[in-house]
């Protein structure tokens, strides 16, 4: 399905995951498809969060207030022709900064440990290393079911999980 051939009403997605879930990969398929803007949240990250996190250390909470925020900017600057954003969105109340006063929809990636592992291990030129994953799981708290989340097993191949996402999209009211 190219751009051409899928067509969805414009919404906002927050393609979310622990770090090496597949968020990118997945978020910028689908932006293109759809011919939504795309957004890598990581590129967000103020310096000293980034310079954390190549350390090998874990965000805190306040760590990530300020790059929630732009995160959710971003969001509220795409809320009329929708728009496709990656961010880990670890805790729900992450989630809740990111859709205060929006509609948005989450994609949230899972797969097992040690794949995400790997293909932290084996990606190159990212900040975060795979170190830090046990971190990010112990943060995580998977969405619950009033959150407007779409789970998706990113142990697919990026094909195989865009054609689910696309399908659970059109099932989904926006």
């Amino acid at each position: 399905m190219s751009g051409s051939q899928a067509s969805l009403p414009p919404r906002l997605v927050v393609v979310m995951g622990v770090s090496g879930s597949g968020k990118t990969t997945l978020a910028q398929s689908l932006a293109t498809m759809f011919d939504w803007p795309f957004e890598e949240g990581d590129s967000l990250h103020p310096a000293a969060n980034v310079e954390k996190m190549h350390g090998g250390i874990p965000l805190t909470d306040d760590d990530r207030a300020p790059w929630l925020e732009k995160c959710h900017d971003w969001l509220v600057a795409h809320r009329e022709g929708g728009g496709v954003l990656t961010c880990s969105a670890l805790k729900r109340a992450y989630r809740d900064v990111l859709r205060r006063d929006l509609s948005v929809t989450f994609v949230y990636l899972h797969a097992p440990e040690a794949l995400i592992a790997s293909r932290m291990t084996h990606r190159p030129g990212h900040f975060m290393p795979a170190s830090l994953l046990p971190s990010q799981l112990a943060t995580l708290e998977p969405p619950g079911a009033n959150e407007h989340a779409i789970e998706i097993d990113s142990e697919y191949t990026p094909d195989q999980a865009l054609s689910e996402i696309v399908e659970k999209l059109r099932h989904d009211p926006a």
